[in-house]
């Protein structure tokens, strides 16, 4: 397995917020991390990356624990990490914003360099001199993946990818995420938008108030309407 969770527990101080949290993401795979907001998917991921002071439990990416290392070794390690809340830098430009992120290349993960990812995201290549700041919020999102993708890791945590971006920006961000699992980057994608989830995934976890209630495939998510009403309906 490309991640392994296993019995993970966080806290913001006194309040318990994720309860022995476990799933699993193979080898070239998208999972998706399903649930309302609120549920625990963010702070899910801010635990793996190790920006959670307060947790326990075992996370072993590409065979290795790092359950206890700090948040650079575990990207140096080739994890990469998208927040929800984008983090460019608005002074910086497309270019100038990919070049924080290059890291060397890794044996077992795909490279990537800029001319690559302007074919990935053509709305970064037209806009390459172009301030952060005076970008769209959709343009802002995939120059925040594009960042991560400079740092060629092999798995990449998605916190929200399509929230608050048009129709067509998301179109553009699904066709984005299947080039990526083609190339081979293993994704896993927090989500509320169960209809995005399902172009992209091959598999799914549900995520109600810190604790995973369902796993599967899609197609099994979809023959159990049931467990889909009751943890994902608004």
């Amino acid at each position: 397995m490309k991640l392994t969770v296993q019995d993970l527990n966080s806290h913001y101080g006194p309040a318990h917020i994720l309860f022995d949290i476990g799933f699993e993401v193979g080898d070239g795979e998208v999972v998706a991390l399903l649930g309302r907001n609120g549920a625990g998917k963010s702070t899910t991921f801010r635990s793996i990356v190790g920006l959670v002071a307060q947790r326990t439990g075992r996370i072993t990416f590409e065979g290795k624990d790092v359950s206890a290392k700090p948040t650079h070794e575990i990207v140096r390690e080739g994890l990469g990490y998208v927040p929800e809340e984008r983090r460019i830098f608005t002074d910086l430009t497309v270019e100038e914003n990919l070049e924080v992120g290059r890291q060397p290349k890794r044996p077992n993960a795909p490279h990537w360099n800029r001319e690559k990812l302007f074919t990935l995201f053509p709305n970064l290549g037209e806009m390459k001199n172009r301030p952060g700041g005076r970008m769209s919020g959709g343009e802002q999102q995939m120059l925040t993946i594009a960042r991560t993708l400079m740092g060629n890791p092999s798995l990449v945590l998605l916190d929200e990818p399509s929230e608050g971006l048009s129709p067509k920006i998301v179109e553009q961000m699904v066709d984005a995420i299947l080039t990526m699992k083609k190339e081979g980057v293993s994704i896993v994608v927090s989500e509320q938008n169960l209809h995005f989830a399902r172009l992209i995934s091959d598999r799914a976890y549900i995520i109600e108030r810190g604790r995973i209630c369902f796993g599967g495939t899609m197609a099994e998510l979809d023959a159990r309407p049931d467990i889909r009403d009751a943890h994902l309906s608004l």
